[in-house]
């Protein structure tokens, strides 16, 4: 029955596109069955092994304060984390753990500044954010997308492998019947 109530929300809801994870059988099966054109940039990272990457040289951890805020380096594609790496003196990246929609787990994110990237900062820094949300009680994830190699590899470097992608499919302007007696076009 799972096709013939999809087709019965899509049209009662009048929705335009579907996004599915591909580790939800039932839910991407909907998708290949409904959508078209569908399409993945995001790919989606489970914690799968404890690492022991030790910090870089002159490296610390520490927790971001309203004063780094003022101050802090530009950010490109992540928000300012609740967590830094300092370098010398100089906060050289920021991260952070992020539970508002997927609980019980913590969705990792960081961003590191464009003159400290290629030293092992990104991947240590999610080692840490890893070990912080098990302290929580909590199950790390974390997401990338698909071109973003530099950060993959850091996520792989920290222990962490890719267990499924986002896909987004468009849903057809009305929903064929195949049989299923949903109407539609």
């Amino acid at each position: 029955m799972a096709r013939r109530l999809f087709g019965a929300l899509i049209a009662a809801s009048g929705a335009r596109s579907i996004d599915a994870q591909t580790n939800d059988l039932l839910l991407t099966s909907m998708l290949f069955d409904f959508a078209a054109n569908w399409t993945s940039d995001t790919i989606l990272f489970a914690d799968a092994a404890t690492t022991a990457l030790e910090p870089p040289h002159g490296v610390k951890l520490r927790a971001v304060t309203d004063t780094d805020r003022a101050s802090m380096f530009t950010h490109t594609t992540e928000p300012v984390g609740d967590w830094a790496l300092e370098c010398d003196g100089v906060i050289a990246a920021t991260g952070g753990l992020l539970f508002h929609y997927n609980p019980p787990y913590g969705d990792i994110y960081m961003e590191v500044a464009a003159p400290y990237r290629r030293r092992g900062l990104g991947s240590y820094l999610v080692q840490e954010l890893k070990r912080i949300c098990r302290h929580t009680g909590n199950i790390p994830g974390a997401r990338c997308g698909v071109t973003n190699d530099a950060s993959r590899g850091a996520l792989e470097r920290a222990g962490m492998l890719p267990c499924a992608r986002i896909l987004r499919g468009a849903l057809a302007t009305g929903i064929r019947d195949w049989g299923l007696g949903i109407g539609g076009t």
